[in-house]
């Protein structure tokens, strides 16, 4: 019973990482095209600070996704 289990949370974990990795990478891009909005001259102020806020949110959510499986190969590794 005890590898029914293993072989399950190995499953659960492999689709969540798949799934993390393919929300880490659309943070990622979503962070370029916003930086691309930030380099047009015609921007306004208060648009540029808005796509700035919106960017750095993504980054740091891309940064929160990449430190959780950092974690999880950490704990599979030990």
């Amino acid at each position: 019973m005890s590898e029914e289990k293993e072989i399950s949370f190995t499953g659960n974990l492999a689709s969540k990482d798949a799934t993390d990795q393919s929300s880490f990478e659309e943070k990622i891009d979503s962070a370029k095209e916003l930086l691309e909005k930030l380099t047009d001259p015609e921007i306004t102020l208060s648009n540029s600070v808005k796509i700035y806020k919106e960017g750095i949110k993504e980054i740091e959510d891309a940064q929160k996704l990449l430190d959780s499986a950092k974690l999880n190969f950490e704990e599979l590794n030990k």
